[in-house]
């Protein structure tokens, strides 16, 4: 078993340890500080005397600060230890640490205090293949100071280390030589700033005048608002409550603001997806309206203001399509990568308009509907005039960047996540069934916003058409009439990919299924070949691809089962819908801390515990997400013009729920529920 990583994240900027705290390389981990893509520190190791030191404990206080308790020495002198020492960490726009070294002894001690500190600047995504960069050291005794620094053209990155006690400044670090009387303590404060240069002069330098616990005083006072301004669960299952709560600071802890905007929004997570990503953007949106509606506007204008406008095959932009992720690091500024603006997602673009519908309807703000009609009409043009590459009226995909571009530009993105029963590969451009259910979705909410606010009936008619002409065909082609499900996907030619997956409860969730199939649908995915008692694996038992441990083709994602848990309700399919949702809580609770990403999708009955990918992020926005969106989808939410419709289908075992001021065009509401095995006297209130 590995050791224990410990992270503390603001926003764009985290720190990744081991558990004493100390950061060395690793060649399979994002080990380090990083911020936009770089890693600002590769090394970061404390030594007393010469020697680690190792952890007693650690107060994990907020997702940006931590302390650890630590003693030098092998766990046999823990007991005698005549030492400790605290190292206090917290991130915001810049790294700061304060060590603090306790004499237990009752005589004056001495010690040699020693920091070894240094910087790769590596990119993010070559961590497991390091390039050597000449980095330059200057060393600033006078003013306690270490500079670190890299240099290539115009892109540059900057760590500078301050300490607020006199110190020994070498290129390797900083020695503190001190003397402390019986019972007596010593303290500095390790500053570390970061400086980006290249992208609009952007410099998150913030000095030692900062005040560190002022701004930590601050972020605690923004954590405190968030979580106040989301609506209060009272829950009678046990620690129900604290994993919602442990949701929302997630996702307060993955708001960052891009270079270009001045709002925060929702990026991937944590270690790879620390970045703009507009999948993940927009589904954490759609997943969290009833609790944190504020997340949507910032990052509808964001990729409005970053929607494709020309035709470029590095970046595989077309005009029209929106954002699939945005980086910062060396890579994604020379090119080596097309990541610095890349297009290559085929879903994020109807799903846009998607978005920007359910915030209207949850918010009533029309102002912001008006604002963007420029960019959702693109985004609408989009889905014929590029998303159809064969004529045939399906939205497909194939990477225009044969270099460097996404194989699979669905949300099942690795490259062999798109395959028939038999594990075979179709030929692109490949049409898969949810991009289908999601233009269908698009076109019909599009039509809503033409006749109520862009004040083009004929538009919105046509839309409409276009939508029923969409389902028909949809049906026809992609229906498999034997197996009683939907192929996964259609090749060029207009072949069925036969495979049973995930994806088919998407298509509840877009409305695209017809009544008449639905019932089956939702059997596949309650059934035994795709439920694992945790949840809807990706990708159903019995196929030759099947892999439990395979993120696409096996295992379970909370995100993806919130969209099929909310696409069960929408079809009335409750129970089966409240099954899914009592799964992925008991994976949450199970589990504890932050949501992971992906589980395997090995069988509850063999495992009797959620089995944790390697390569899962944690936290994740739309796995803390998820959890908010199964609550919203238990209890009925749904606004219904000026009102909030409430419509309970809770799983066996929760007893009562009550969700207080929900927010919304209503100004604010309460929901109520309880399964039917509660006692029917009401939870109490706030």
């Amino acid at each position: 078993m590995r050791q224990e990583l410990v992270h503390v994240i603001a926003g764009n900027v985290f720190a990744i340890s081991d558990a004493q705290g100390d950061i060395e390389l690793d060649p399979h981990a994002p080990v380090g500080l990083f911020a936009f893509d770089t890693r600002f520190l590769s090394h970061w190791v404390l030594k007393i005397d010469g020697e680690r030191i190792n952890a007693l404990s650690r107060d994990d206080m907020t997702y940006f600060e931590t302390r650890f308790f630590l003693v030098p020495g092998a766990a046999s002198h823990y007991v005698d230890a005549d030492v400790s020492i605290i190292r206090h960490r917290s991130v915001h726009d810049c790294f700061h640490e304060k060590i603090t070294v306790l004499n237990h002894a009752s005589q004056p001690a001495e010690f040699t205090v020693r920091m070894e500190m240094a910087s790769d600047f590596a990119d993010i995504v070559e961590v497991g293949q390091l390039r050597e960069r000449a980095v330059q050291i200057a060393v600033d005794p006078a003013a306690n100071r270490l500079v670190l620094r890299y240099e290539r053209e115009r892109f540059a990155r900057e760590t500078t280390v301050q300490s607020t006690a006199p110190v020994e400044v070498d290129e390797g670090g900083m020695t503190f030589r001190i003397r402390l009387a019986p019972g007596g303590t010593w303290e500095t404060d390790l500053h570390v700033s970061l400086t980006i240069q290249g992208e609009a002069g952007q410099d998150l330098r913030a000095g030692l005048q900062s005040h560190q616990q002022a701004v930590r005083g601050t972020m605690r006072e923004d954590l405190a608002d968030w979580l106040d301004r989301a609506p209060h669960l009272v829950a009678e299952r046990g620690g129900l409550e604290e994993t919602y709560r442990g949701s929302l600071a997630d996702l307060a802890a993955l708001r960052y603001q891009p270079l270009a905007s001045s709002e925060r929004v929702p990026i991937g997570g944590l270690p790879w997806a620390m970045a703009l990503s507009g999948r993940d953007s927009i589904i954490t949106c759609l997943q969290t309206m009833a609790f944190t509606p504020e997340l949507a506007p910032a990052t509808l204008r964001t990729l409005a203001l970053l929607q494709g406008g020309q035709l470029d095959d590095e970046h595989d932009e077309e005009p029209g399509k929106i954002l699939a992720q945005l980086r910062y690091g060396e890579s994604a500024a020379f090119g080596e990568r097309p990541t610095a603006l890349y297009y290559g997602a085929a879903d994020t673009t109807p799903l846009f308009v998607v978005l920007l519908d359910e915030y209207e309807r949850w918010s009533g703000d029309a102002d912001l509907v008006r604002e963007l009609r420029h960019p959702a009409r693109m985004a609408l043009d989009w889905i014929d005039e590029y998303g159809d590459l064969t004529g045939d009226g399906y939205v497909r995909y194939q990477r225009r960047n044969e270099r460097g571009g996404a194989i699979n530009q669905c949300w099942k993105d690795s490259a062999d996540a798109i395959v028939d029963a038999h594990g075979r590969q179709p030929a692109f451009p490949r049409a898969t069934c949810e991009l289908q259910g999601y233009a269908y979705d698009a076109k019909r909410r599009g039509a809503r916003l033409a006749r109520e606010f862009w004040g083009d009936p004929a538009y919105a008619d046509r839309l409409e058409r276009e939508a029923a002409a969409l389902k028909d065909r949809f049906n026809r082609d992609f229906w498999l009439p034997q197996q009683e499900y939907y192929a996964l996907a259609l090749d060029p030619y207009g072949e069925p990919v036969d495979a049973l997956s995930s994806n088919i409860g998407h298509l509840l969730w877009s409305g695209i299924v017809a009544d008449d199939r639905a019932e089956a649908v939702a059997e596949h995915l309650v059934g035994s070949r795709l439920f694992s008692g945790w949840g809807v694996r990706t990708f159903a038992t019995g196929q030759r691809m099947y892999n439990p441990v395979g993120s696409h083709l096996g295992g379970v994602w909370p995100s993806d089962n919130a969209l099929i848990a909310a696409g069960l309700r929408h079809y009335r399919f409750d129970v089966q819908a409240a099954r899914i949702a009592a799964g992925i809580f008991d994976l949450a609770q199970t589990l504890g801390g932050a949501v992971p990403e992906v589980i395997a999708g090995y069988d509850r009955s063999v495992t009797k515990y959620p089995v944790q990918l390697p390569s899962a992020g944690r936290p994740q926005s739309w796995s803390s997400g998820a959890l908010l969106m199964l609550l919203g989808t238990t209890l009925g939410l749904r606004p219904t013009g000026e009102n909030l419709l409430v419509n309970p289908a809770v799983p066996g075992g929760f007893g009562r729920l009550e969700l207080l001021d929900i927010p919304g065009r209503w100004g604010h509401s309460d929901a109520y529920a309880r399964d039917r095995t509660a006692s029917p006297h009401r939870p109490r209130a706030r």
